[in-house]
Formats: structure tokens, sequence, C-alpha cells
């Protein structure tokens, strides 16, 4: 029984850390935005899409949210543009990342 009990402790202890570390918080995705993203997606750089621009977000929200942060980590190259891996500075967190990504999406909704 006491091993049952630890196994569930440890199982809620897992999850809890998991989908925390996924969680994108908007809110500190601002700042990471003015000062790494808004160069490209303040003016369309490259392709990219303006935030705000809310007919040039709807095909790619419509994708996942978690889709563009995996392609915002990654990089990718699309039809109308490209996106260099972590916005072109490899010392941004995946969770820097992901919060940025989240508030342009907020921002574009």
């Amino acid at each position: 029984m006491k091993g049952s009990r630890f196994a569930t402790l440890a199982l809620l202890l897992v999850l809890l850390f998991a989908s925390s570390s996924v969680a994108a918080d908007a809110a500190k995705g601002q700042g990471i935005y003015m000062n790494f993203c808004a160069p490209c997606h303040a003016t369309g750089v490259a392709g990219a899409p303006k935030v705000g621009d809310k007919a040039a977000w709807a095909p790619r929200l419509k994708q996942g949210e978690q889709l563009l942060v995996e392609r915002s980590i990654k990089g990718y190259k699309g039809p109308s543009g490209y996106m260099p891996a972590r916005g072109g500075n490899s010392a941004l967190s995946d969770t820097e990342v992901a919060d940025a990504v989240a508030y342009m999406a907020t921002q574009s909704k």
C-alpha cells in the first residue's frame, strides 16, 4: 500500500512539472518579443507575420500553438517566409521562445 501511494505521488509530481514546463506565459513573452522578435514580427521581415495582423496569423494559429512553438525553436521555411531557429538567438530557452509565441498569438487573435 505504501509503494502504491508513493507511485501515485511520483506520477502526480511528474505530471505537474511536465504540464507547467509546457505552459507558456504571454506576459513574460512580451519582453522577449520586444527584445528579440519585434525586429521581424513588427515589420514583416522575411515574411514574418506582423503581430496583430489577424488575417496573417489565422492560418498559423489554426495549426495550433504547439506547432508554432516547435517551428520557432527548430526553425522553419514556409511558403511565405523563413523563421530562423530561436529567432536567430540560440541563447533563448525553449520556455522563452514559447512565451514569446504565446504573446504574439494572444495579440494576433
